[in-house]
C-alpha cells in the first residue's frame, strides 16, 4: 500500500525558488534538445551542471527540504550510478543538518573483484530505501536499482527526484499515456517526491521575474507540453 502524501511539487514556492536556482545555475536551459526518445524539446535539465560545492550544497537543501515536506517514510538513502551518487551524499549530509540523520549508499556499474568486493558501497542496505536520482525518463534506472534493493533484502520504498517532466514514456519506440514518473507510482507501487514538475516550470516562465524575456520559452514548452503531457 503506497502512503497518501501531497502531490509531488506541492509546495509551489519551494518548487518556484529551484526553477529558478537551476536556470541561474545554466542547469535549466532553452533550445531545441533530443531527448532519450527522439523529441526535440525546448528544454534540457542537466544536473551535471551543478557542478561546484555551493550549487550541490543548494541542490541538496531543496532536495532535502522537499523530502522533510512530502512525509515519505524511510530509513536510508540509495544513490545510484553514477549521478545519483554524489546526490545521495550530499541530500544525507543535509538531511543529517536538518535533523533527520539516516544512512547511504550507492552502487558501481561494474561489481568490484577484490578489497571488500561487490557492486554496492556504503551501509548495508536494509529497511525503507529512498533512491535519489536527478530525473526519469524512462523508468529504466529505477528498475535497476529496486532489482539491486530487493536483492539485498531491503524495501525500495520511494523516489526523489529534481524535476518530473511530466510527459508520456516510450515503450518499444512509442508514446504511451503514462509517464515514467506514474509508472513507478502506480506500477511499481512506490512513492515519487519531485522538487518540481513541468507545470512549475510553466509557472516561472509566465510570472517569475524575468517572465517578460521569457515568453517565448513559455508558448514553446507549453506546445511540447500540450504534444507529449500527462496528467499528474
Amino acid at each position: 500500500m503506497v502512503d497518501s502524501l501531497p502531490q509531488p511539487g506541492a509546495d509551489a514556492q519551494l518548487a518556484q525558488d529551484f526553477v529558478e536556482f537551476a536556470v541561474d545555475a545554466g542547469v535549466l536551459r532553452f533550445g531545441q534538445f533530443t531527448t532519450k526518445a527522439g523529441r526535440v524539446s525546448p528544454y534540457f535539465f542537466n544536473a551535471g551542471l551543478f557542478d561546484d560545492g555551493a550549487k550541490m550544497a543548494r541542490l541538496s537543501e531543496f532536495y532535502a527540504k522537499a523530502i522533510l515536506a512530502s512525509g515519505v517514510a524511510f530509513d536510508m538513502v540509495f544513490g545510484p550510478a553514477y549521478k545519483g551518487i554524489p546526490l545521495a551524499a550530499t541530500v544525507a549530509v543535509e538531511l543529517a543538518r536538518q535533523g533527520k540523520n539516516v544512512p547511504f549508499a550507492y552502487n558501481r556499474k561494474e561489481a568490484k573483484d577484490h578489497g571488500e568486493g561487490g557492486s554496492l558501497v556504503g551501509a548495508p542496505l536494509k529497511g525503507r530505501v529512498l533512491i535519489i536520482d536527478d530525473v526519469m525518463s524512462a523508468g529504466t534506472a529505477a528498475r535497476e536499482s529496486i532489482a539491486l534493493i530487493r536483492g539485498a533484502g531491503a524495501i525500495p520504498h520511494a523516489m526523489a527526484i529534481a524535476l518530473d517532466r511530466q510527459e508520456k514514456a516510450t515503450e518499444n519506440g512509442k508514446d504511451v499515456a503514462h509517464s515514467a514518473v506514474q509508472y513507478v507510482r502506480d506500477q511499481l507501487g512506490m512513492q515519487v517526491c519531485t522538487i518540481a514538475r513541468l507545470e512549475d516550470l510553466l509557472a516561472f516562465l509566465a510570472q517569475g521575474p524575468a517572465a517578460e524575456s521569457m515568453r517565448e520559452h513559455h508558448s514553446q514548452v507549453l506546445a511540447y507540453r500540450e504534444r507529449y503531457g500527462v496528467g499528474n
